[in-house]
């Protein structure tokens, strides 16, 4: 009889612990995951609308650098490069479906990284939605720029260097490599060098293995930037990342000059704008062709480039304070309750939805049903033609105006990330970052904390350096891969867990958590032993005796001699991690 009741134990134990697979475990997933499943659900039905109601994609004036190469040298080469193989090969449809892609492949990144650092499944969920449903998002992925590749590649850099406790060496180099690409696609992305060095002297043990990791950190970050720059020394003959870009930081010294005190030069005097022209802002001052620097005309003896950077640094040598306190303000509207257009700002509707396919003449242009693209000479100003959509793959644009209509009202209704939201996540941030700096912090809250300094440090990095330059609701979109997430891992330095009560479950099926949980079995007494901890900590145990039961490696067997259910069985412990059994502690 004994013997048949072991044996029927023994069966049981073995149905319940079969392994879920296919259909069933994908099931269990979705059910512990609900909550970044329906972001993800509807994240991909906006994406889906998106771009069935503009086809085959939107553009911009700047599409046609990255398209047809035009303005060699204004732009660091890192996006046309990406896209180079695909022109004329696939339609930019494709394209700006694999920019969906990447951003949903970006929600669920920060996700899976959340979760790693300790955040309670439905903080990181919330985390992930600025990225799924914001109308900026969404229309700039439908967009051909490099925008989408940039938060990537940020978010891909920053997640290599948090993936684990202490930054493994290949990790390191991965991350270098791909924070140093992003400064291909945008040049900004040069000042992730600092926070990632930070980072690393703060989180490495021992100061070899610090100046290892940072050395290793550094040279993987500089060589995608030499890379690039070495492609512009060979087909522009200027070594950079975008050689003939200086001129743009003109228009933020220009607006901020008061030229009534400023000591210039008598040939940089003429680049001083007019009260009315500081009023247009930096954008009209650096595009606009009326702007003092594009109707410049340097004097003998002088050239137009070393005028203009002569003109930057006297601003900046001479009236630093004016400089410093008009980006002050204009990192300040990243906190606005509304997304509207400031009085000297680029047109916000360039990244709004329109009911009508957008068009840049003479950039970009319909005529009939095709689209037009040209570029104006830099040496004559006359328009030159560069081709038709038919030339890059595409074919007429269309515009669904039902589905534009609604994606248009969900953007100025309210679809798009609140101010307050923002500002929320950059005091979590801050004071989760300021945890660092407590004597007594148990490890776990100071892995938080650490990983919380080199994503808020990123964010508020890129974000300050884009409004050095000018404000643009575009430039702001970083914020979303970087401030949001920082404000999470702050609020988990804060103390913010998931809850824990006396039912502990036996296995959680989270993604990207390392615990291997040891499923619970029946002891003499009735109690259920042996869950809770990591296989490490199990294989650990200091003890070999506990109420009566024999503990050997690979399973349990109790004072009768017999092996427990599901003992030392993998099956069984991969079924219990899929089932998220709970066991009463």
């Amino acid at each position: 009889m004994p013997s048949d009741a072991v044996g029927l134990r023994a069966r049981r134990g073995t149905r319940r612990w079969a392994p879920i697979t296919g259909w069933a475990a994908a099931l269990v997933l979705i059910r512990r995951h609900w909550l970044v499943t329906a972001l993800l659900t509807v994240g991909l039905a906006l994406r889906v609308m998106t771009a069935l109601a503009y086809r085959p994609a939107l553009l911009y004036i700047d599409s046609i650098k990255y398209l047809f190469g035009a303005y060699p040298g204004n732009d660091p080469p890192g996006y046309q490069l990406m896209l180079a193989p695909l022109v004329g090969t696939v339609s930019p449809a494709v394209m700006a479906g694999a920019q969906h892609v990447l951003g949903l492949g970006i929600a669920v990144t920060i996700y899976v990284l959340l979760l790693r650092r300790g955040a309670p499944r439905w903080l990181a969920a919330l985390a992930t939605a600025p990225v799924l449903l914001d109308a900026y998002q969404l229309q700039i992925e439908q967009t051909i720029m490099p925008d989408v590749v940039f938060e990537a590649l940020i978010t891909a850099g920053l997640a290599a260097l948090l993936w684990h406790r202490r930054p493994r060496v290949v990790l390191i180099a991965v991350a270098g490599l791909a924070l140093g690409a992003s400064a291909t696609v945008r040049e900004i992305g040069e000042i992730f060098l600092l926070p990632g060095l930070l980072f690393l002297l703060l989180a490495l043990p021992r100061w070899r293995t610090m100046c290892k990791g940072a050395a290793i950190f550094a040279v993987a970050f500089a060589l995608p930037i030499l890379g690039a720059s070495y492609r512009d020394a060979v087909a522009l003959h200027h070594f950079g990342l975008a050689p003939y870009a200086g001129g743009t930081i003109y228009g933020r010294f220009a607006e901020a000059a008061d030229c009534a005190t400023l000591k210039l030069a008598s040939y940089e005097r003429p680049l001083c704008p007019t009260p009315a022209q500081q009023r247009m802002g930096p954008d009209w001052l650096d595009h606009s062709h009326t702007s003092p620097v594009r109707t410049y005309v340097a004097p003998p003896g002088h050239s137009r480039s070393q005028a203009v950077s002569g003109f930057d640094r006297r601003v900046l040598t001479q009236q630093p304070l004016r400089v410093l306190s008009l980006v002050g303000k204009d990192a300040l509207k990243l906190f606005a309750l509304q997304r509207i257009r400031f009085p000297g700002d680029a047109p916000i509707n360039r990244w709004q939805f329109q009911t009508s396919y957008p068009q840049y003449p003479p950039y970009v242009a319909i005529h009939g049903k095709m689209i037009y693209f040209a570029q104006l000479s830099e040496s004559t100003g006359q328009l030159e033609p560069l081709g038709t959509s038919r030339l890059i793959g595409g074919g007429p644009p269309v515009v669904v105006h039902p589905l534009a209509s609604f994606l248009r009202s969900y953007q100025l209704g309210g679809g798009y990330t609140p101010g307050p939201l923002f500002l929320i996540a950059v005091l979590a941030g801050a004071a989760g970052s300021a945890m660092l700096l407590r004597r007594r912090l148990d490890p776990a809250r100071r892995d938080a904390a650490l990983a919380c300094l080199l994503v808020f440090a990123a964010g508020v990095s890129v974000l300050l350096v884009s409004d050095a330059f000018e404000f643009t609701w575009r430039y702001q979109l970083p914020a979303l891969v970087t401030i949001i997430p920082a404000g999470a891992l702050g609020l988990v330095a804060l103390g913010v867990r998931e809850r824990r009560t006396t039912t502990a479950t036996a296995g959680r099926a989270q993604w990207g958590s390392r615990a291997a949980v040891v499923p619970a079995v029946p002891d003499g007494n009735g109690a259920l032993g042996g869950g809770g901890g990591t296989a490490r900590s199990a294989q650990r145990a200091p003890s070999p005796r506990a109420n009566g039961r024999i503990r050997r490696k690979g399973g349990t067997r109790d004072a009768a001699g017999q092996d427990g259910p599901g003992a030392g069985d993998p099956a069984a412990q991969s079924a219990g991690d899929m089932l998220g059994r709970t066991r009463t502690t």
